[in-house]
C-alpha cells in the first residue's frame, strides 16, 4: 500500500502562485509516474500534469507553461508549482502514484490517489 498526502492548498488572487506538495510513503514503487489531477463538481477529474521516473513530463494544455511538477526523490514528494493562477483553476487537486502521462492505469494494484486539496483562484 502506498499513502499520499497533498498538502499546500489554499485561497489565492488571480494571477498569484501556489506550490502543492504530496508526500508518499509505504511500499513506494519509484518505477512508476506519478501526476497530479483536479476535480470540480459535476466534472470528471482530469490530469493536469503528470512525470516519469526518468525525468518526462506531460502537462494539460489548459496549464502548459504556467504550473510545472517536480520530484523530490530523496523526500518521496512530488510537487506542483502553480503560477500566473486564473480562476478557471479552481479545483481539488489530487495526487496519483501509477498512471502514466497519459493518465492511464498501468497496473491495477498500484493505482493510488489521496484525499485531495482545495484550491481556489478568486478573480
Amino acid at each position: 500500500q502506498v499513502q499520499l498526502v497533498e498538502s499546500g492548498g489554499g485561497v489565492v488572487q488571480s494571477g498569484g502562485s501556489l506550490r502543492l506538495s504530496c508526500a508518499a510513503s509505504g511500499t513506494i514503487d519509484s518505477s512508476f509516474p506519478m501526476g497530479w489531477y483536479r476535480q470540480v463538481p459535476g466534472k470528471q477529474r482530469e490530469l493536469v500534469a503528470a512525470i516519469t521516473s526518468g525525468g518526462y513530463v506531460n502537462y494539460a494544455d489548459s496549464v502548459e507553461g504556467r504550473f510545472t511538477i517536480a520530484t523530490d526523490n530523496a523526500k518521496n514528494t512530488v510537487y506542483l508549482h502553480m503560477n500566473s493562477l486564473k480562476p478557471e483553476d479552481t479545483a481539488i487537486y489530487y495526487c496519483n502514484a501509477g498512471r502514466n502521462l497519459a493518465g492511464i492505469v498501468v497496473q491495477t494494484n498500484y493505482d493510488y490517489w489521496g484525499q485531495g486539496t482545495q484550491v481556489t483562484v478568486s478573480s
